[in-house]
């Protein structure tokens, strides 16, 4: 009935989408098993991509041939960048999505891949042979082989829906949870966890009194992820906020006694930055407000996400609360909030290449190693996928550094340090993030995807052509003079330094007061200069004039740490011999098996002096 497989992928979320996606345009003859196709690309909590510095990875994704971005912008009712009054390194392009269009535009995206074949049922459990993974096995029995295995159950392990004192298996509201595969992978020897996350209630638009909420539209010139020709919409909706208040806290502490959060039935560990409305007031009691973004859940539907209010409390006091909320005095519900609680690994259990170290072949990919959020999963789905291909082809891994991507932050962050909580990206985690800016993910990972067959020949020449512009603007801008006679009327308006002598106009540039929009204003030839290059080429221009100084020092940082990558570790290492290193060190070390002094250097509680020993101790 089937045959064998390069790569199966089971669960089509965001993680396993990506995940069979790449392998198969990577040339594997690839299987995606969901237990419900109607339910591909789901988005399981709020209808919305990007935001702080998840906006960031959605654009890596796309520069290296992936879908996410692509999917997000053909289903995109409204586009905002995040922080434009801040620097180019916290710029985070967020998207609200049409619900039903963003599951079916990834369904039309993967079925057009030829490579690619669907199997609607529930796996039960992994075929392994001598450490290796063959396979999976389904709930009604049948036993599909395959060369490699990559995981992406998202919250679906043995998962528990809680609604106040009320609870019942599953994986998300009204889809049943999956069992048996966390029961073999321990028996196997891998250690498991519990995390939780939760949901707000959805309602319906019509009810809502929006005059007494603010507007938030979206940007008046909007932008959208992908790289490739995709559109903006030509309209946009607008999300609008309103605040809780303290009738909404009282009623929300009454119910506190039956909340499963609070009298032990939840036992998993939630989001922190992302917590239950009952989490805030309890550990926010100063606050007398909190803010509630109200989210369209598409063009045509009535239905509106009600963010911020993520709750498990009983249904009866989540209605009495949520009518007490400015513009919700009439307020009907579609359903109410839940809390989920499910299985995870902790991800020090993997190698960077998201191959689990215990079986062979076999990869993990979203929520399964603790992460939370649609483009954290995403990510890490696209790179297991890119590896469990190479692997079956005897190729080399791809890894990207941290001071190569995002992506690269996270999966290290995961791998190294693991998490005890639902691990959510943040520009702070970026160490190099000045680098590492959503304008420029296709500068910086387009050839990468193009090497491993994701990005086509034509694309890659777009982005050669876009460089060799950016250069010659860098260079020719250095030449072009700004003269006091011409320049200095303006820029008295502008309140910025008159000209006692001709500079140039890179010079300029370099004033914060002064960008390129400006300088088209104050010289006519420098609008008709200007006017043969496209905005994205100008804007790369500009952040690289202003922050020249800054973008060395953080490349000369990222090439001293790139010293220590390039500090192979051999894989059958014995920290035990060292006697120098401290227990806590050794330990970590052991269990890890980092492959490189890098990768060991940002494992909690090896410090510099215990990376000194291992460097001497493999000189000698």
């Amino acid at each position: 009935m089937f045959q064998e497989y390069d790569v199966i992928v089971v669960g089509a979320g965001h993680a396993g989408n990506e995940a069979a996606a790449a392998a198969a345009k990577m040339g594997s003859k690839t299987l995606l098993i969901t237990m419900d196709m109607t339910k591909i690309g789901q988005m399981s909590c709020n209808p919305a991509m990007g935001g702080v510095a998840k906006g960031q990875i959605v654009r890596e994704i796309d520069a290296l041939g992936g879908y996410s971005g692509i999917v997000s912008d053909k289903s995109m009712i409204q586009f905002r960048m995040l922080n434009r009054s801040k620097g180019p390194a916290m710029w985070s392009p967020r998207t609200q999505n049409d619900r039903m269009r963003f599951g079916e535009e990834w369904r039309l995206a993967l079925e057009s891949i030829p490579n690619l074949d669907f199997w609607q049922e529930m796996v039960s459990g992994i075929l392994v042979e001598k450490d290796r993974v063959v396979g999976v096995r389904t709930s009604i029995g049948l036993e599909i082989k395959g060369k490699s295995v990559v995981l992406t159950n998202g919250t679906f392990l043995n998962g528990i829906i809680h609604i106040g004192e009320k609870q019942m298996g599953g994986g998300r509201s009204g889809e049943r949870a999956s069992k048996g595969i966390t029961e073999q992978l321990v028996q196997i020897g891998f250690e498991s966890g519990r995390m939780k996350t939760g949901t707000p209630p959805r309602v319906d638009g019509r009810s809502l009194d929006y005059e007494k909420m603010e507007e938030q539209k979206g940007d008046e010139n909007p932008g959208k992820f992908s790289f490739t020709p995709t559109s903006p919409p030509p309209v946009q909706k607008s999300c609008y906020i309103t605040y809780t208040n303290s009738a909404v806290h009282e009623i929300l502490e009454s119910g506190f006694d039956r909340s499963p959060m609070f009298n032990g039935r939840i036992q998993g560990q939630g989001p922190r930055y992302c917590p239950s409305i009952e989490d805030k007031i309890n550990r926010f009691k100063e606050r007398d407000r909190h803010q509630i973004f109200v989210e369209p859940e598409g063009w045509n539907t009535v239905e509106i996400y009600v963010n911020g209010f993520s709750t498990s409390l009983p249904e009866d006091v989540q209605y009495k609360a949520i009518k007490e909320i400015p513009g919700f005095e009439k307020v009907k519900l579609f359903r109410p909030g839940y809390a989920i609680e499910y299985d995870y690994f902790p991800p020090t259990q993997l190698k960077l290449t998201l191959e689990t170290k215990l079986v062979e072949n076999l990869f993990f990919a979203g929520q399964i190693n603790g992460t939370t959020g649609y483009e954290e999963a995403a990510c890490q789905g696209m790179m297991a996928g890119i590896n469990a291909h190479q692997k079956v082809w005897e190729r080399d891994a791809f890894i990207l550094k941290r001071s190569e991507a995002y992506i690269g932050v996270l999966i290290d962050d995961l791998v190294n340090k693991g998490t005890e909580e639902p691990y959510r990206m943040f520009t702070s985690r970026a160490e190099f993030r000045l680098l590492l800016r959503q304008d420029n993910a296709d500068l910086r990972l387009s050839e990468k995807g193009h090497q491993l067959g994701l990005i086509e020949d034509g694309r890659l020449s777009e982005v050669y052509d876009k460089r060799r512009d950016i250069e010659r603007v860098l260079e020719e801008i250095k030449s072009i003079k700004a003269s006091p006679q011409d320049f200095n009327e303006g820029l008295g308006e502008l309140n910025t330094a008159t000209l006692k002598e001709k500079i140039s106009i890179q010079k300029l540039l370099k004033r914060p007061e002064i960008g390129i929009d400006k300088l088209r204003v104050l010289d006519k030839d420098l609008e008709s200069y200007f006017s043969d290059y496209n905005s994205a080429v100008l804007e790369q221009v500009e952040i690289l004039t202003k922050y020249e100084t800054y973008l060395e020092k953080e490349k000369s940082h990222a090439e001293k740490v790139e010293s220590l990558e390039n500090f192979r570790i051999p894989p059958k290492f014995e920290y035990t011999k060292v006697k120098a290193l401290s227990a806590e060190a050794s330990e970590k070390l052991n269990r890890i098996r980092p492959e490189t002094l890098g990768q060991a250097s940002r494992i909690s509680g090896v410090s510099p002096a215990d990376i000194s020993i291992i460097m001497i101790y493999l000189g000698k």
